[in-house]
This record gives structure tokens, C-alpha cells and sequence, in this order.
């Protein structure tokens, strides 16, 4: 099944499961509640974690270095503040799991050891950066 079939069939459908079922055992105004906190909890948890991102990445750039764990990092805060403000627990879990410091290192560390291999070849194809300069005058002739 194709991953965008995925994304805006099964996930909706799999999140009103979730909810009618979580309303039925707690009731709907606390579901509601519950949904609402989690939204709040989670842009409070994304302000202060994109702060603290935003923060490393310039100390990186002031001292020459390229923030590409911060890059990286900037992506999976934003995927996950878009999750938490989608309504639903499984969204909201997703969420979570991109903004809580231990688990998001975890899955980009995952990512690095599948990805690395690609980068590295993609890097080695790539030509020399230190090309010899020919100088030289030239004269355009109609």
C-alpha cells in the first residue's frame, strides 16, 4: 500500500477508532479535554525544544561548523509540532515521539546507520572540489 494511501485513509480512520473508543470509556467532554491538553502540552514541549535547537545550531555556525544534526533535528520538531495539533491519541503519540529529546535521537540515530551508506557513496560520485585554475587572457573576435 502506497504511503500516502496510508497517511489520509488508514491514519483517520484508525484515529476516530481510537477516539470512539476512548470516549466511550471516559466520555466525550473528557476525550475532548484530553485532546485539547495534549494539543497545549505539545506546543509548549515544541517551543521550548526548537529554543533549545535553534540555540545549538547558531553556537555550531559561530564556530565554523555546519548544524546538520540541528537541521535534522528542525525537521522532525516540525513534523512532530504538526502531529500534536492534529486531533487524536495515535497522532498525538507520533508526535511525542519526535519532540521527547531521548526518542528522537533514537530514530535519527536508526536513520543515520540506514541512510549513511547512500550519503557516502552519493558524496564519493560527487567530482573534486579543488580543480586546477587555468589564468589566462582572451579576446573575442566577430
Amino acid at each position: 500500500m502506497h504511503p500516502i494511501v496510508l497517511l489520509f485513509v488508514v491514519m483517520p480512520i484508525l484515529e476516530m477508532v481510537v477516539l470512539i473508543k476512548v470516549g466511550g470509556v471516559i466520555g466525550v467532554f473528557p476525550t475532548v479535554g484530553l485532546v485539547f491538553l495534549t494539543a497545549v502540552v505539545g506546543v509548549a514541549m515544541l517551543r521550548r525544544q526548537g529554543l533549545s535547537t535553534i540555540l545549538r545550531a547558531q553556537q555550531k555556525m559561530h564556530s565554523g561548523e555546519l548544524p546538520l544534526s540541528e537541521m535534522v533535528e528542525g525537521i522532525f520538531l516540525a513534523v512532530g509540532g504538526a502531529l500534536l495539533l492534529t486531533p487524536g491519541f495515535v497522532t498525538d503519540a507520533l508526535g511525542f515521539c519526535c519532540l521527547i529529546p531521548f526518542t528522537r535521537q533514537f530514530v535519527i540515530g536508526m536513520g543515520m546507520k540506514v541512510f549513511k551508506p547512500y550519503v557516502v557513496a552519493k558524496q564519493m560520485k560527487t567530482p573534486s572540489q579543488h580543480h586546477e585554475t587555468i589564468d589566462g587572457e582572451f579576446k573575442r573576435e566577430e
